[in-house]
Order: C-alpha cells, then structure tokens, then sequence
C-alpha cells in the first residue's frame, strides 16, 4: 500500500471514529430526554471535534458567535447530560487552567493524560495495561478509576512558540 494511500485509509478511520461519536452522543442526549435542538447538536459536534479538553466555557464562546440563541447553561447542560449518558468525562486537572475550571474529554475509553506546564494543554495518552493499584488498598476502599496525569512541556512550549493567556483578573 502507498504513502498516500496509507493517510487515506486512517483519515477515513478518523472519519469513522469521528462520525460514530457524533452519532453516540445524540444517541445519549436522546436517551436522557433532551430536544434536538440545532444549538445541542452544534455543541455535540464541536466538542467531539475538540481533543483539547475544552472548556464548557471555550465551546460557548466557539459557538456564540454563529448561534447567538445559545446560552452558557445550554452548552453546560448538554455536557453534563453527556457525562451522565457515560459519553464524556469531566477532568478536574489541577494547573490545566488558571482557576480549575472542569474539562471535558469525548474519549471515555481508558487513557491517561499528559498537561503542559507552561500553556495548560491537555492531551490524550494511551494508558498501559491496568492491573492491580500500586498500592493495596485493604480498608474496604473500592477502586473505581485509575489515572495518571503527566506533567511537563508540551512541543510548541518547549520550543518557546506558544504562551500562556494572561490570566483573567479576578
């Protein structure tokens, strides 16, 4: 198989993965009983295209501009009833953002997370074999998750191309 051809087929695959998350989480919003709006089905889009971890803040201001009926409490709402139907995760990744705000990942599947120091980046990583935790855990403790959370610097930063905002005042 070509170069080309090779880039073909896994653009098609990401298409797939793509339009089969898309189709998972109308499924969702359906199943919990949510009109599909136009506004709810562009938030679903956007984020599911997002594999930055965005805010529910940063997918309102992505999309305010071209739908301006779209509220703040209608994206939130949307990606909480998403993480209810078990099709996204909420991450609290200390230093992700200035002020903690929670993050919100379309990849359910395990994996971990890898967080730029400097410009607050949030990326995927494949998480190797669960086993047992490292430590036991005997007082009756149930393990629900285990993630771990690398820090450093992402590409762009370490070769001093990219910054972080100013922070907001507060």
């Amino acid at each position: 198989m070509s170069t080309h051809a090779s880039i073909e087929k896994a653009g098609e695959k990401a298409g797939e993965r793509r339009a089969s998350r898309v189709t998972g989480a109308l499924e969702a919003l359906g199943r919990a009983s949510l009109r599909m709006t136009p506004q709810r089905i562009a938030i679903v889009r956007a984020f599911v295209d997002d594999d930055g971890h965005p805010t529910a803040q940063q997918i309102f201001e992505r999309l305010h501009r071209a739908m301006p009926t779209t509220s703040f409490a209608t994206v939130y709402n949307t990606l909480a009833a998403l993480e209810r139907a078990g099709s996204c995760r909420t991450l609290r990744i200390a230093g992700a953002t200035d002020d903690g705000t929670a993050r919100f990942d379309p990849n359910v599947a395990p994996h971990d997370h890898a967080v730029c120091d400097r410009c607050g980046a949030v990326r995927d990583v494949p998480a190797p074999a669960q086993g047992e935790p490292a430590a036991p855990l005997d007082d009756g403790f149930e393990v629900r998750s285990v993630e771990r959370v690398y820090r450093g610097l992402c590409e762009r930063c370490r070769k001093g191309a990219h910054r972080r905002p100013p922070s907001r005042a507060r």
